[in-house]
């Protein structure tokens, strides 16, 4: 009877184990998402200004301008689905906010790229894309999560 006991109480102890081990690779999978995203983020938002600018003359800059929007919008739609561990989720959401924003923004410009309408003062307005910059800050959060 002890020997089943002890049996019991290990595999309990285990199985346990590896509930924070899985917790634990989460973890560090969502951080390594966050940090590739953060970057993919933050290298948009500085050059999306000088993009959106060059575009409202040139052809050839719109339609890189529009490709990059769709990219950055297909990020953001993924990051945004992404499963936040439980000690980072309330992070997660902050950063799903920001996006949510930033996919405004980024819905806006296709538009009017589509009804041939870049508007220059939206194009000056580079606090359109600061919302994703900063999510860096967010992300240094996560990165504590890590730690």
């Amino acid at each position: 009877m002890k020997k089943i006991a002890i049996v019991f109480v290990t595999t309990i102890l285990f199985l346990g184990g590896c509930s924070f081990l899985e917790d634990v690779n989460s973890t560090l999978n969502y951080v390594d998402e966050a940090r590739e995203y953060a970057s993919e983020a933050s290298d948009f938002a500085n050059e999306a200004p000088t993009l959106a600018k060059q575009a409202i003359n040139d052809e050839q800059a719109l339609n890189k301008f529009e490709s990059r929007l769709e990219e950055m919008k297909k990020d953001i739609q993924e990051f945004n689905k992404l499963e936040a561990p439980k000690v980072g989720a309330e992070l997660h959401q902050n950063i799903v906010d920001r996006n949510e924003k930033a996919l405004n923004t980024i819905d806006q410009f296709l538009k009017n790229i589509e009804d041939g309408n870049l508007d220059p003062s939206m194009v000056e307005n580079t606090e359109a894309f600061q919302t994703l910059t900063e999510i860096n800050d967010v992300i240094d959060q996560i990165n504590q999560l890590n730690e």
